[in-house]
């Protein structure tokens, strides 16, 4: 029998786009950019969060050889292809619409982003997915340790003997692949078809509507990428542009995961108020806020430096790759508890499907201490970057991450990571967000448990800025 149910929010569907395109009109994009985008935000509201859900109900399946999406996932790519986040263009644009789509789902987001990449070392058609092997058991993210061979076959052509532990996104027609060759540890573009075999689809915490695969290369016919030798050198700038894509999957995650806790908040009244208005509800959602505008601004600015080709842009990717990945586990859950048991119950809301993505961005595209050793590594060799990532600070900040420069080394990069990250967002908040929020970023005692602002800041205010509009 029907059951009359009061106290519950209406369905959550909105995207709210005012914080990207802010980021949009700061950052250069166009006129055309922003109504893109607007359209784009419209759509999203729609359809695709119900294909969001049934490409993560019915993930990927290996059959004879050969990858099999839901259709659902098809449509969700081409959406993504449609709207051209495969290809190359302004990065400031392709960001705001890229976080646009992975706010409803992040599985595409994959081979969007490893093509996009791709084009940055290899010339490629449009029509084109490429992937990436780069991963083998024994090695993990010391690439240099690959065992996989390369067997000169004339020319620039060579075949490919070895086993890859992790492939990404195994359906695509082309792959980038590492391999040891006469001259040293080389890179291959490798055409899926002959000699190349899915050994088996991986089982994964999250990111379930996306495929990644153990293979086999058994003579794969591989070109050389780049000089012999020389692999690390020439797939690290699609790596560079590769973590770009983590950051803003990251900021999407929570964009995604704060709104549907101010959405459930704003609709959900509990002993005689709503959620929203009850002083602490009120302190947590206001920091959630925060913390999500300061990764929106971060975002929007590292694409920018990769649209100027900035010499800021490597540190600064590093730096925020780490910083924006690690807290964004954090905001997840601390958005899904707003729900409570709701937030916990993947019919009732699709927070944890967001909370099983959330970590994958810190992993992939190198773990958290690698971009904290390659901060170190490019403060060394390129000192124009350094004085450009300092130059972006306000004194103040400038001053607390010059001291922790002085001290650093290897053991406590993490803690001179961290310092660079929080410098730098607390330097954006101050030019671009409105004097609360910036103020509230900066009265956080410590980076722990969220809902500890000081009750002297206008929370309600900062809240308000972010409600979805009603």
């Amino acid at each position: 029998m029907a059951v009359a149910v009061r106290n519950q929010p209406s369905p959550f569907r909105e995207l709210d786009l005012r914080l990207l395109l802010e980021g949009l009109r700061r950052e250069g994009g166009t006129a055309g950019d922003e109504a893109a985008l607007a359209a784009l935000g419209e759509e999203l509201a729609g359809e695709p969060r119900e294909w969001a859900r049934l490409a993560n109900e019915h993930p990927p399946v290996l059959r004879g050889g050969e990858v099999e999406f839901d259709p659902a996932w098809h449509a969700l790519l081409a959406l993504g292809r449609r709207e051209r986040l495969h290809v190359p263009g302004s990065h400031v644009a392709r960001a705001a619409r890229f976080v646009a789509l992975a706010q409803v789902e992040q599985g595409v987001g994959c081979p969007l982003s490893m093509t996009h990449a791709a084009h940055a070392i290899v010339d490629v058609p449009e029509s084109w997915l490429v992937g990436m092997s780069m991963t083998e058991r024994q090695g993990g993210s010391d690439v240099r340790a690959n065992e996989t061979e390369a067997h000169p076959a004339g020319g620039c052509e060579a075949t490919l003997h070895g086993e890859k532990w992790f492939c990404s996104a195994p359906q695509s027609d082309a792959f980038l692949v590492l391999a040891q060759a006469p001259g040293g540890l080389s890179c291959y573009l490798v055409e899926r078809g002959d000699g190349f075999a899915v050994e088996r689809l991986k089982a994964k915490l999250g990111n379930r509507s996306n495929a990644s695969a153990e293979i086999r290369l058994d003579g794969a016919r591989g070109t050389l990428v780049g000089e012999e030798g020389r692999g690390v050198a020439t797939i690290i700038e699609m790596v560079v542009a590769t973590r770009l894509d983590c950051v803003l999957g990251s900021t999407a995650l929570m964009r995604e995961s704060v709104a549907q806790a101010l959405h459930w908040c704003a609709g959900r009244a509990a002993f005689g108020r709503l959620l929203a208005e009850q002083p602490l509800m009120q302190n947590v959602l206001a920091d959630l806020c925060v913390e999500t505008e300061a990764a929106t601004l971060g975002a929007f600015r590292l694409a920018r430096a990769f649209d100027r080709a900035e010499p800021v842009r490597r540190i600064a990717t590093a730096v925020l790759k780490y910083w924006v990945c690690k807290r964004t586990p954090a905001v997840v859950g601390e958005a899904l508890e707003c729900l409570g048991g709701n937030g916990y119950v993947d019919d009732d809301s699709d927070l944890p499907r967001l909370h099983r993505e959330n970590p994958l961005n810190a992993i992939w595209e190198g773990a958290s201490n690698v971009q904290c050793l390659e901060v170190l590594r490019a403060l060394r060799r390129e000192p124009e970057g350094a004085e450009a990532f300092l130059a972006e600070l306000e004194e103040r900040d400038r001053r607390a991450v010059e001291r922790a420069l002085a001290a650093a080394d290897e053991a406590s990069a993490r803690r001179l990571v961290e310092t660079m990250a929080v410098a730098l967002q607390a330097s954006l908040l101050d030019r671009h967000a409105d004097e609360a929020t910036a103020a509230a970023f900066r009265a956080r005692d410590g980076f722990g448990a969220f809902g500890t602002l000081p009750q002297r800041l206008p929370l309600a205010q900062i809240v308000e800025r972010s409600l979805p509009p009603s």
